[in-house]
């Protein structure tokens, strides 16, 4: 193949079994993957940048592929959007370095996990922010935030089914809590990697921190026991919101 090209995308993810390409279930790789392969008119081997959960969505995603296609780079997202369902489309696409790759480029990965505070669901965000009856404690969240930055062990606040990782240490560059508008809130955390179920973990301690659940949750991450932090929250509130890379 003589071209490697990195594509931009955003999603729902609501009707697919996440990121990654399965046999016999849609998922977001699989459904752009063979968008790619027919207009490129060839097999594409499409690369993510990391794997999303079933019901997880993404502002910006990074995927890249190699071919041999002579379809200029920045009418690949038109040739592109034409052939996907609504609920996927492409940003942007450029001709990166044969070298590149959306995982193992990758230096820096984004995700923001949304909640809403309302006394009774909102049927409009029922696939996209969890809500969150509870009374907001927004000044002991973003306390407790704090405590994740930095380099740590992180085995307390990830899932052991379905993953095989050499290490649980992760560098989390930041974790910014805010209100995005009226009751609508964010957990913005970047790290150099996360671990699986890591950010609905982390945000499941750090809610039940501000209910008096957790009274230590420096401790809770330091004992690496998955059992004593909080819970994995739903997935629909988590969305990819950026990545970072090195080679270009």
């Amino acid at each position: 193949m003589t071209r490697n090209i990195a594509v931009t995308l955003r999603y729902d993810g609501t009707n697919y079994h996440g990121w990654q390409i399965q046999k016999n279930l849609t998922s977001v790789g699989g459904t752009v993957q063979d968008a790619l392969s027919n207009i490129c008119e060839h097999p594409v081997t499409l690369i993510g940048c990391g794997r999303t959960d079933a019901g997880v969505h993404a502002e910006r995603y990074t995927a890249n592929f190699r071919t041999n296609s002579r379809i200029p780079a920045d009418k690949l997202p038109f040739a592109l959007n034409a052939n996907l369902p609504n609920d996927i489309a492409a940003l942007d696409a450029r001709d990166v370095d044969m070298e590149f790759h959306a995982t193992f480029s990758c230096v820096k990965k984004e995700y923001t996990y949304r909640l809403y505070h309302a006394p009774h669901r909102d049927p409009l965000l029922v696939t996209r922010s969890l809500h969150y009856p509870k009374k907001p404690a927004l000044n002991v969240w973003r306390d407790t935030a704090k405590l994740f930055v930095g380099t740590h062990d992180f085995a307390a606040v990830r899932s052991s089914s379905n993953t095989t990782v050499k290490t649980t240490i992760r560098n989390v560059y930041y974790f910014d809590i805010y209100e995005e508008y009226d009751n609508h809130f964010a957990f913005r955390v970047a790290a150099n990697g996360f671990l699986y179920n890591m950010v609905r973990a982390m945000v499941g301690t750090i809610l039940y921190v501000g209910q008096g659940k957790i009274k230590d949750p420096l401790g809770v991450l330091k004992s690496g026991d998955r059992r004593v932090a909080g819970p994995t929250l739903p997935p629909h509130g988590l969305y990819m919101t950026g990545t970072e890379y090195l080679c270009k």
